[in-house]
């Protein structure tokens, strides 16, 4: 929890209360459904939640905003994004529908009123072009993603960056972005957060 505090400064008390029960709390659910790794569990703070907190460091949600998290799992980078951005509306999509119940047991544990779930396919999500952006964490590769996210992306512009995909990667990408057909903006999130678990950890944008 000390390492969130470390490089976000921000937070209010509820922020900081919500962003503390996660590691009881996914302490708790894990025990029944593996929705993180049991190596990682007590590295919640830096392996899941901090690193889904980098794309909070490279672009700034707004208010007004709707944004869709693609093969959320147990529900990373949604949830800690949702503690982040109170007032902007997180969408998290995975198919496996005893992950999204510990997602909505997680969501409800720190009223969380900005986060809903869709149970099944990203492309089953309706309707189409409603989200300022697509957020992920390694679930599938660029050339994937990019054709699951770009038709609920909405054409725009509303914070720094272009309403887009912003999807977290690590190591060598460059065969999957020559296979992906895209032209992405990467940040090395070792140049976030000064870390050596983000050695060779990216955060990538695609433009709409």
């Amino acid at each position: 929890m000390e390492i969130i505090k470390h490089y976000f400064t921000d937070y209010t008390e509820k922020q900081l209360k919500q962003f503390e029960q996660l590691l009881p709390l996914y302490t708790e659910w894990n025990q029944r459904i593996n929705v993180v790794s049991r190596k990682d569990i007590h590295q919640i703070y830096l392996h899941h939640v901090l690193h889904s907190l980098s794309i909070a460091a490279v672009t700034e949600f707004q208010p007004d905003q709707k944004i869709m998290d693609i093969g959320t799992g147990g529900g990373f980078p949604g949830i800690p994004l949702a503690i982040h951005y109170p007032e902007t509306q997180f969408v998290l999509v995975d198919s496996i529908r005893k992950k999204l119940d510990v997602v909505k047991a997680v969501a409800e544990a720190l009223e969380l009123t900005n986060v809903s779930t869709h149970w099944g396919r990203a492309e089953e999500v309706q309707p189409k072009n409603q989200f300022d952006f697509v957020v992920s964490r390694a679930v599938a590769p660029l050339g994937d993603l990019w054709r699951w996210a770009r038709p609920h992306i909405k054409v725009g512009k509303s914070c720094e960056l272009a309403n887009g995909l912003i999807c977290l990667k690590g190591g060598d990408l460059h065969q999957e972005i020559s296979e992906s057909g895209t032209r992405p903006s990467i940040w090395e999130i070792k140049q976030l957060f000064n870390e050596d678990y983000f050695e060779s950890k990216f955060v990538v944008y695609v433009r709409k």
